[in-house]
C-alpha cells in the first residue's frame, strides 16, 4: 500500500512539473499596432534570465538591423542572447532587455514627405509600448541603441534627435556619407536609398543637400552652434578597417567630433561589413552600455594579457656600427646556430627598461612557437635610417636575404621618417606605425604622387589611439591608402598612446610581422 501511494505521489508531482508553463524569454516577430504608420510593426525581444523571478525593472537596449534584414537578424546572425547571457554570468554587464524592431528601409528617420514617419513611431509609440508591456526603467539613462550599417545610422540619429529619450548609443559600421560622397552617389541607388528619405529625388550635386537632409544628418547636426543638449549623450563608434565608402565617412565623422570636442569612443578593428565583425564588437559595446546604465565612467575595452619571458644575459646585446652603439635582441638559439634570421628594425625613442620589456614580449612569443625566431634592432632618435646604416647591420648580423624578411617599425615622432623611407625606397616587406605623430599636411605631401603598383610588395600597419592628438593625420593616411587601394591594416584603439599603450598591442603587431615574413 505504501509503495502504491509513493508511486501515485511521484506521478502527481511529475505531472505538476510538466504542466507548469515555461515562460519564453526569447520571442521573435511579435507585433505592435502603430496608429502613426497605420500598420502593425514587428519586433523581437530577448529578456534576461532572471526576468520573471525578479521584481526589479531592467534597462533596455534597442538593437537596430541593417538594410535588407529584419527584426530577427540580431537573434539569428548576431547571437545577441548568447553573448549577453555569458556577459551577465561573467559579471561583465548588468542584465538588460533587448528589443529588435522592424526597421524597413527607413534608416530610422521620418521621410521628408511625411508618408512614413518611422522615427515618430519609434519614439512616441514603440518605446512607450515596450515600457508598458515589460518591466523597464523608463528613462533616458537606462535606454540605449546598438545597430549595424543602416542600424548604425539609426543607433546614432535616434539619440541625437532625442537625447532626452535615449542616453547611450553604440553605432557599428555606420551607413553614412560625407557631403562629398552624398553628392556623387550613383543616381539610381541614391534616389532609392537617400533621396526618398531626405528629399531631392532626381537631383544631383549640391542640390541633394536639402534643408531636411541637414536637419537630420549627423555631419550637420554636429556642426550646429549649440550642442549643449548632447552633453550627456554617451557614444561608442566602431568601424572595420576593410570598409571602403564607410572607411572615409566614419573616419571623417570621428575627426569632426574630435574637432568639436564631442566626447566619444572610436574604434577601428580588423574586418569589414559582415556579422562576424559586428558580433565581435558586441562585448565591448555592451560593457560601454552597462557602465552608462550604472552611471559609471567607462571601464575600458576588454584587454588580453601581454606575456613576457626574462631574457638571458646574451640576448640583448650591444652592437657598434660606425662608432655608434645599438641595442639588438637576438633569440636564445642565435648563439648556438648558424642559420639566418628575419629582422625587425624599431625606430623610436625607448629607454633601456622599455627596450628590455619589448624584447621580453618578443622572446615569449618565440619560445611559445607563436612567431618565428627573429632579430630586433633598436634605432633610437639619433639614428637616421640610411642605406649605409642598414648595410652595417647586414654585415654584422646573420640576416636572411630578401626584402620580405625585413620589417620596419616607426614609433611616435619617428613614424613620419619611417613612412617616408618605405614609400620612397620599398626596402621592407612590412611597415608598422605605432602611435604615429603624423600631420595631415605631411600625409598629403607624401601621398600626392603615390604609385600603387610600386607598393604592391609591402603591407602597412597603423595603430592609432582614439584620444591621441594626431587623429587627423593618422586618419587621413588610412583614407588615402584605402582610396588608392594600397594594402594596409588600420587600428584605432582606446587610449592616449604611449609606450604602455603600444605594448598592449605588440602581440598583434608581431603576428602581422610574422605573417609577412612567412607569407
Amino acid at each position: 500500500m505504501k509503495r502504491a501511494t509513493s508511486i501515485l505521489v511521484f506521478i502527481l508531482i511529475s505531472l505538476n512539473i510538466f504542466s507548469q508553463e515555461v515562460k519564453p524569454r526569447i520571442m521573435e516577430s511579435l507585433s505592435m499596432h502603430s496608429n502613426i504608420l497605420n500598420k502593425d510593426i514587428k519586433y523581437s525581444i530577448c529578456l534576461p534570465e532572471n526576468y520573471y523571478k525578479s521584481k526589479k525593472p531592467f534597462p533596455v537596449v534597442y538593437l537596430l538591423h541593417g538594410l535588407g534584414d529584419d527584426e530577427t537578424a540580431w537573434i539569428e546572425y548576431g547571437c545577441i542572447n548568447q553573448i549577453a547571457d555569458k556577459a551577465v554570468k561573467d559579471g561583465e554587464i548588468v542584465p538588460m532587455i533587448f528589443v529588435i524592431p522592424q526597421g524597413f528601409r527607413t534608416y530610422y528617420v521620418n521621410d521628408y514627405a511625411g508618408k512614413f514617419p518611422y522615427q515618430d513611431m519609434f519614439i512616441k509609440e514603440l518605446i512607450p509600448f515596450i515600457d508598458k508591456q515589460y518591466k523597464t526603467i523608463p528613462d533616458a539613462n537606462h535606454r540605449a541603441t546598438l545597430g549595424y550599417s543602416m542600424g548604425g545610422f539609426g543607433a546614432l540619429i535616434l539619440p541625437l534627435k532625442n537625447p532626452d529619450i535615449i542616453g547611450t548609443c553604440v553605432p557599428l559600421s555606420i551607413s553614412i556619407r560625407t557631403d562629398e560622397q552624398y553628392m556623387v552617389e550613383d543616381a539610381s541607388e541614391w534616389d532609392k536609398q537617400w533621396g526618398s528619405l531626405f528629399g531631392g529625388v532626381g537631383k544631383t550635386g549640391v542640390e541633394r543637400l536639402t534643408d531636411y537632409f541637414k536637419q537630420n544628418y549627423p555631419f550637420h547636426i554636429f556642426q550646429e552652434n549649440d550642442l549643449s543638449k548632447l552633453n550627456n549623450l554617451k557614444i561608442y563608434i566602431d568601424n572595420g578597417d576593410d570598409e571602403h565608402t564607410l572607411c572615409r565617412s566614419n573616419e571623417e565623422l570621428h575627426i569632426l567630433m574630435s574637432d568639436k570636442g564631442i566626447q566619444h569612443q572610436f574604434r577601428v578593428r580588423n574586418g569589414g561589413h559582415e556579422f562576424s565583425y559586428w558580433r565581435d564588437a558586441v562585448p565591448n559595446g555592451l560593457r560601454f552600455i552597462s557602465d552608462a546604465f550604472e552611471s559609471k565612467s567607462y571601464r575600458g575595452d576588454i584587454k588580453q594579457e601581454v606575456k613576457k619571458t626574462t631574457l638571458k644575459q646574451n640576448q640583448l646585446i650591444s652592437l657598434s656600427i660606425k662608432e655608434t652603439s645599438f641595442n639588438v635582441f637576438v633569440p636564445d638559439e642565435y648563439n648556438y646556430s648558424t642559420r639566418l634570421y628575419p629582422v625587425v628594425y624599431f625606430a623610436g625613442n625607448l629607454n633601456s627598461n622599455q627596450k628590455r620589456l619589448f624584447s621580453e614580449v618578443v622572446n615569449y612569443r618565440i619560445q611559445q612557437g607563436e612567431i618565428c625566431p627573429m632579430l630586433l634592432v633598436f634605432l633610437n632618435n639619433s639614428h637616421i635610417i640610411t642605406d649605409s646604416l642598414l648595410n652595417g647591420f647586414e654585415n654584422k648580423l646573420r640576416i636572411r636575404d630578401g626584402y620580405k624578411f625585413r620589417s620596419l617599425i616607426g614609433y611616435q615622432d619617428r613614424a613620419n621618417e619611417v613612412l617616408c623611407t618605405e614609400l620612397n625606397k620599398n626596402q621592407f616587406g612590412s611597415c608598422i606605425l605605432s602611435d604615429p605623430f603624423l600631420q595631415k599636411d605631411s600625409i598629403v605631401s607624401l601621398t600626392s604622387n603615390l604609385n600603387s603598383e610600386s607598393l604592391k610588395k609591402i603591407v602597412f600597419y597603423f595603430d592609432s589611439p582614439d584620444k591621441g592628438k594626431f587623429y587627423l593625420g593618422n586618419g587621413n593616411l588610412h583614407m588615402v591608402l584605402r582610396d588608392k587601394d594600397i594594402q594596409h591594416e588600420y587600428r584605432v584603439r582606446e587610449g592616449n598612446g604611449g609606450f604602455d599603450w603600444m605594448i598592449e598591442n605588440l602581440p598583434e603587431i608581431l603576428d602581422f610581422v610574422q605573417n609577412r615574413f612567412h607569407r
